[in-house]
């Protein structure tokens, strides 16, 4: 629950860089939030601390984080230039992700099918905040001011805001298990994109985003 609240707090305070226009580190306060998003639920697993107050306050502090604190860094940075549209593009994310969530939480504790349980229904929260700034993410990485146009941005963010909930099925690494054989590449990859980030690391996230796309 601690964690849990650190990524509020995380989200929070990307809401507060974007109204002081330093896009960059709250793209980073973002990453930080999902980071601790992932973690928070095991260790809560592995100290068997889990809770229905802990997955409440998780959907809660989710949807300020990777629903309110996307939708208006994305708004303050492009969208606002289409006036009442950026706007109603910004309230989509924001419905969607929340409904995303409702629906996640209608589903603990329920039966599945075996095939289901490494998968998520639709793109989850986290996932969808890093694929509504990648627009950002390529500016900040190229330069070329015309990922800012504000069409552009509006499209991505409407088409992550259809996918979160959408019935597609994604990959969940929460039961995901490697094989033996396939140990020492993913150590390679996981070392070469940590060396990647260290070094060019607007460059890493999109591969990182783009991965995901593809594996959808």
């Amino acid at each position: 629950n601690i964690l849990t609240l650190l990524a509020l707090c995380a989200g929070m305070t990307a809401i507060r860089l974007a109204l002081g226009e330093h896009y960059r580190q709250a793209v980073v306060a973002i990453l930080v939030a999902g980071i601790l998003d992932g973690i928070d639920g095991r260790i809560a697993r592995l100290l068997k601390g889990t809770s229905e107050f802990g997955a409440e306050l998780d959907s809660l502090s989710d949807f300020v984080s990777f629903g309110v604190a996307p939708a208006l860094l994305m708004y303050f940075w492009t969208l606002h230039s289409l006036a009442n549209i950026g706007w109603m593009v910004a309230l989509l994310f924001a419905v969607c992700c929340a409904l995303r969530l409702a629906r996640f939480n209608t589903q603990i504790g329920a039966e599945l099918p075996s095939y289901a349980y490494n998968f998520f229904t639709g793109v989850p929260a986290p996932a969808g905040a890093g694929l509504a700034i990648i627009p950002m993410v390529l500016q900040f990485e190229f330069g070329w001011e015309g990922f800012r146009l504000a069409p552009f941005g509006a499209a991505v963010m409407a088409a992550v805001a259809g996918l979160m909930v959408s019935r597609v099925p994604t990959f969940s690494l929460k039961r995901f298990q490697v094989p033996r054989e396939w140990v020492l590449a993913l150590l390679l990859i996981i070392g070469a994109l940590a060396a990647l980030s260290t070094t060019e690391p607007w460059a890493a996230l999109l591969v990182i985003g783009f991965g995901y796309i593809a594996s959808i």
